[in-house]
């Protein structure tokens, strides 16, 4: 009869073979910054309309998750699986309205940590289904994320702005002009948290993942849908205002297209899977953020390495206190030893995922 093998070694091994997904996260993680990048140089050097834009990215997309998918072969899908997925695409083509409008007006560094911000549900979760002992916990990881919220918006992350960088400040005039405040940084906070809305949306109707797959397809292609008379009407005013035409960047829209929305979504799904790392984590945090300081440093960007190192500090503290489950709770469920990966994935998971 064989002994049974330590845990250390158990959890040696299990580390050792999630090295390789950890590096495809990481590598599909910066190649959909380094579009979000691309994307945010072509709208602020062409005035091309962000609505028009994303709406010529999600139809290619689109076409693309229905051939890959193909949601009308296999087992049928059920009503209750494929309204909900139609409703999640009118939120995902608001998502990306709102999403976009943020990266014009806010810059790459602000849109991107501002989708985080979904991390609230977190709180809600905790108002609804957790310990009235453990809320102020929450509650404080929420004032923590509005903290970090409000320095980003101040322009910490900017060298020109930062008070941790030793730069020459600018005339008052300009200073004024960076500094965003909150009501243009609530664009892209609202853009987060539609994201983490339609992901619980997307976990709660499919229970398997080969079937969130094939609604993700519906979905993309309902947003599409939803999309395409706001497109029109925005390039009937567009083209009413000025006959300009404007160049067309080949690597902002491929780079869009296959990074930005459908490698992401299917490299998001391998961290859920099998690293069990929901999007509004601080495991995820800290990997965007290690690409967002090479891309802020390849494209020259006016960027302060001190001030959004304290910005993402205090971010990843909040959206800990706020998504973390009950550790006492935790610990007590856990076994010494995995059997597969089932258990895992229900602890590391929030009642409300995002």
């Amino acid at each position: 009869m064989k002994s049974p093998r330590p845990i250390s070694e158990v959890r040696g091994s299990s580390n050792f073979r999630q090295t390789p997904l950890q590096i495809i996260h990481i590598v599909g993680n910066f190649l959909r910054i380094w579009s979000v990048y691309s994307m945010y140089r072509y709208l602020t050097q062409t005035g091309a309309s962000v609505i028009l834009f994303i709406f010529s990215c999600l139809v290619p997309s689109s076409i693309l998750f229905l051939l890959l998918q193909k949601p009308w072969k296999g087992r049928s899908l059920s009503n209750t699986q494929v309204v909900p997925s139609v409703i999640n695409g009118a939120i995902t083509a608001l998502y990306f309205i709102l999403w976009g409008k943020g990266l014009k007006s806010c810059g790459p560094l602000r849109a991107i940590l501002a989708e985080y911000s979904g991390a609230v549900l977190g709180v809600l979760s905790a108002v609804l289904y957790g310990r009235r002992g453990h809320l102020w916990k929450k509650v404080g990881g929420l004032i923590a994320m509005l903290a970090s919220f409000y320095f980003l918006s101040q322009g910490w992350a900017l060298a020109t702005l930062s008070p941790f960088s030793f730069k020459d400040s600018l005339d008052s005039e300009v200073q004024t002009e960076q500094v965003l405040g909150m009501s243009k940084m609530m664009v892209p906070i609202l853009a987060g948290i539609l994201s983490a809305l339609r992901r619980v949306i997307a976990r709660r109707v499919s229970l398997k993942n080969q079937l969130k797959r094939r609604l993700h397809a519906i979905t993309i292609a309902s947003a599409t849908s939803f999309l395409f008379p706001v497109a029109m009407w925005d390039l009937i005013i567009g083209s009413s205002d000025s006959n300009m035409e404007l160049p067309f960047s080949a690597w902002a829209f491929l780079s869009t297209v296959l990074f930005g929305i459908i490698l992401v979504f299917y490299v998001d799904s391998i961290a859920e899977e099998k690293l069990h790392m929901v999007f509004s984590s601080p495991r995820h945090l800290m990997a965007a953020a290690g690409c967002i300081i090479v891309m802020e440093i390849a494209y020259k960007m006016d960027f302060s390495l001190a001030g959004f190192l304290i910005c993402s500090s205090i971010l990843g503290i909040g959206i800990y206190e706020a998504t973390t489950l009950e550790r006492g709770r935790k610990d007590s469920l856990q076994k010494p030893e995995i059997s597969n990966g089932m258990l895992d994935d229900e602890l590391e998971m929030p009642s409300l995922p995002t």
